[in-house]
């Protein structure tokens, strides 16, 4: 594991402590936006430019292959709703419920999602770049063999997310409740956990290289890596 807890320093050893932190998105949505008024909901492959939703209900739509640009989604519900293969660029999604969304394979880029209800949401084989989730609750997400790059969680609940064979490089947990999350499999670069508030480890503790923790946390998982060692912790008779 690696255990980086320094910012700064001189020499290769600084360089070395030195934690890269994620890229943030940098929205700038139209100030006028088009409000999307089509009553017969979403469509397959269609492309919403600068369009605002407002207190929609797409629960069980269908918009696979769809591409959302300069957009805002505000108070909408997206259960059950199929996206996959969907596109969401420079996009926000403000407090939106999403109950069994599938997003599968699809591409996230430059998106802020905040305040969101997201239960069971179906992001296997997703790209994520430049993501900010912030607060709402998150529980029992499938990002598994997704892609991270440059994601800041931050102020939200995550119980048990998958993250079994994902790449994560550049992704940070900022006052976060981050519970059992699944690390089967999967490959950690600069990822910060430093800044969980509860952190609760769960399966692939043995994936934890290329994570940067506190020395606090180093002595909580100090059992559950002495396990995955085969190192046995017994008191001298």
């Amino acid at each position: 594991m690696a255990v980086m807890v320094s910012r700064g320093g001189a020499g290769a050893r600084g360089r070395r402590d030195v934690v890269r932190g994620p890229q943030r998105p940098q929205l700038a949505l139209p100030a006028e936006p088009e409000v999307f008024a089509d009553a017969a909901g979403l469509g397959a492959e269609e492309d919403y430019d600068g369009i605002e939703f407002v207190s929609r209900d797409f629960t069980g739509g269908r918009a696979p292959g769809a591409s959302f640009l300069d957009c805002a989604l505000r108070g909408c519900v997206l259960d059950r709703a199929e996206l996959r293969g969907a596109r969401l660029l420079d996009s926000l999604l403000q407090e939106v419920r999403a109950v069994g969304v599938e997003l599968f394979d699809a591409e996230l880029r430059d998106v802020e999602i905040s305040d969101a209800r997201l239960g069971g949401a179906q992001c296997g084989g997703a790209s994520l770049t430049r993501v900010l989730v912030r607060g709402g609750k998150l529980d029992y997400l499938n990002l598994r063999q997704a892609r991270l790059v440059d994601v800041t969680f931050e102020g939200c609940v995550l119980v048990e997310p998958d993250f079994a064979g994902a790449r994560l490089e550049r992704v940070s947990f900022d006052d976060c409740e981050l519970r059992a999350p699944d690390l089967t499999g999967a490959t950690l670069r600069d990822v910060d956990l430093r800044g969980v508030s509860s952190f609760e480890p769960g399966r692939g503790v043995d994936r934890l290289a290329g994570a940067v923790i506190s020395p606090g946390q180093l002595v909580e998982l100090a059992p559950l890596l002495a396990a995955q060692l085969g190192v046995r912790v017994l008191p001298r008779e």
